[in-house]
């Protein structure tokens, strides 16, 4: 039996440019993703500083691997609903993750 995720979209930062202060200026870029194992996220799951400070974070998900998209800061859209990434992406898990899948990120509902 094959495990198999779902295409989520990742609205992921471009810098498009500078502002007079010369901070970065992002535009948004949806992308589609496949292959994405989504599941809800346990008390065990919650390992980064900020999400033990949220009570938000719902969903973990696993990144297939080859992924170079930026994940960080990000929101991403699935069943329907837009969510925030929390965190940085957790990498080299592949003890923890089946083989196509190598990093984690985890999300919470985005108002």
């Amino acid at each position: 039996m094959e495990i198999k995720g779902i295409t989520v979209t990742l609205y992921e930062k471009v810098v498009t440019g500078k502002d007079k202060f010369d901070t970065d200026i992002y535009e948004e870029h949806a992308v589609n993703v496949e292959n994405v194992l989504v599941a809800p996220v346990t008390s065990d799951d919650i390992t980064t500083e900020r999400s033990i400070m949220s009570d938000k974070v719902i969903y973990k998900l696993a990144i297939p691997k080859g992924d170079t998209h930026t994940w960080t800061d990000c929101l991403v859209e699935f069943f329907g609903k837009k969510f925030k990434v929390v965190g940085e992406p957790i990498e080299g898990i592949e003890e923890m993750l089946p083989l196509s899948w190598n990093k984690q990120v985890q999300v919470e509902c985005y108002d």
